[in-house]
């Protein structure tokens, strides 16, 4: 139970709980806890969402997968991040896109009833909440301008100009690996690989395996006028 509780304390949905308090909070709810392997399926997409994922262990991935069988990952979970928080309260109440567990990994539910009673009883559970939705929100935005601009150049440099905001840096260390960055994209690896390349030849960024630097902002900028 200690051990459950500390990785609970990791997840945004919790902060600022003590043990003390998050045990309390946990045994008015019905949460369970469940296992699963490499690549097992969490949830299909159109499948009903009761209730909110924590991670607990593990990697979990947020998948995309076309009637061919191409499969694109949208989101990569760790521990701690949570998943159908937005969903359970919608008027659909149906996974959007496939829940697969990436290797071995534990994950917590809590009802849809849990999180009720813990929003209306709980002022910081609810606050948590609410700035949980309100970051996915944001978060959506900013893929929905992303895919709003034509050319693989535009998305490089909106995603490298995202970065520069969080890291106040132009040596960007890169969060993600370039096979992860051209899913984020939709495009073949690729053609990331050669728009990276073509960027760097105009003399608009450098690059090595872990980081991306930025030599040129103005003209980064002019890209998404």
């Amino acid at each position: 139970m200690n051990e459950l509780i500390e990785t609970l304390r990791e997840s945004t949905l919790f902060k600022g709980f003590g043990n003390e308090d998050l045990s309390r909070l946990l045994a008015g709810t019905g949460y369970r806890v469940s296992a699963y392997s490499r690549d097992q399926v969490i949830a299909l997409e159109g499948d009903d969402a009761s209730s909110v994922g924590i991670v607990l262990e593990g990697i979990i991935e947020v998948q995309k997968i076309y009637p061919s069988g191409r499969a694109i990952v949208i989101s990569r979970l760790l521990r701690g991040d949570i998943f159908g928080e937005a969903i359970i309260f919608s008027r659909k109440k149906i996974y959007p896109a496939t829940i697969v567990s990436s290797g071995s990994s534990r994950v917590l539910y809590l009802s849809e009833a849990d999180i009720l009673r813990l929003c209306a009883s709980n002022s910081k559970f609810l606050y948590n909440f609410m700035g949980i939705l309100s970051n996915k929100i944001l978060m959506l935005n900013e893929k929905l301008k992303s895919l709003s601009y034509q050319t693989i150049r535009q998305k490089i440099a909106s995603y490298l100009a995202e970065e520069y905001k969080k890291q106040k840096n132009p040596k960007l260390k890169m969060p993600v690996s370039r096979r992860e960055m051209a899913e984020q994209f939709g495009i073949p690896r690729p053609s990331l690989s050669r728009e990276l390349i073509s960027m760097k030849h105009d003399g608009l960024i450098d690059f090595d395996r872990k980081t991306i630097t930025i030599l040129d902002m103005e003209a980064l900028e002019d890209l998404l006028l």
